[in-house]
């Protein structure tokens, strides 16, 4: 991002921030209210249900994103304690992920409904440039975001699909290592140029024809 910046080419940067910031918010939103759903007010007695960036945003988290490219958000707080139902916490992870494939759909289906329409000519570039940067990178929250590691959404859903006993392994230990393992592989993708993020690029960039319907 940073390299967009010292490029002069700040449409691009404004656009792509924009994105971000409106993909993180509706993320963590998505968390608060299938837990309030779900009989938990803990998020909204913390100011969460909302779309608002300010409640979500992480000044330092948005600063990594400029600075590294990888960033974060505040996660959204909950109290399974006072969940209702036995897979709550397995929906409440999976709203996160689901909520940016919502927002992928609608956003690369809106433009393309506004172009068909005549609202905007296909050489207009910043929503051409908005509407395809906020698809691709919700797509790329949510595969980030499945990935069953550390604290990502993603090891609160793989339990639910695993044997007990296998379960129960696996919680222990990603709960003891997880989050070194993720540290360590965002490291090996920040500095050692391991292609990580480049193949959840791949991935989600593959599923964007998927979610075309016009």
């Amino acid at each position: 991002m940073i390299k967009l910046i010292s490029q002069g080419q700040w449409l691009l940067f404004c656009v792509i921030m924009a994105a971000i910031v409106i993909s993180l918010s509706f993320h963590e939103y998505g968390h608060a209210w299938v837990a309030k759903r779900f009989g938990d007010d803990t998020a909204e007695r913390a100011g969460r249900l909302t779309i608002n960036p300010l409640a979500h945003i992480d000044p330092m988290g948005l600063l990594m994103v400029v600075f590294v490219g990888f960033g974060y958000a505040r996660p959204v707080p909950t109290d399974p304690r006072r969940f209702t139902s036995r897979y709550a916490d397995l929906l409440v992870a999976a709203a996160g992920p689901g909520m940016n494939l919502l927002l992928a759909v609608l956003s690369i289906n809106v433009y393309l409904l506004t172009l068909k329409a005549g609202l905007i000519g296909s050489a207009d570039l910043g929503p051409r440039l908005f509407f395809v940067y906020l698809a691709q990178i919700n797509l790329l929250l949510m595969v980030f975001n499945l990935l069953p590691i550390g604290a990502l959404d993603g090891h609160y859903i793989l339990p639910y699909f695993l044997p007990r006993r296998l379960s129960q392994a696996y919680r222990y230990y990603n709960g003891r290592y997880g989050n070194f393992v993720l540290l360590g592989l965002i490291m090996l993708a920040v500095l050692g140029n391991v292609p990580i993020f480049r193949t959840i690029f791949y991935i989600s960039e593959a599923l964007l024809p998927l979610i075309v319907f016009m």
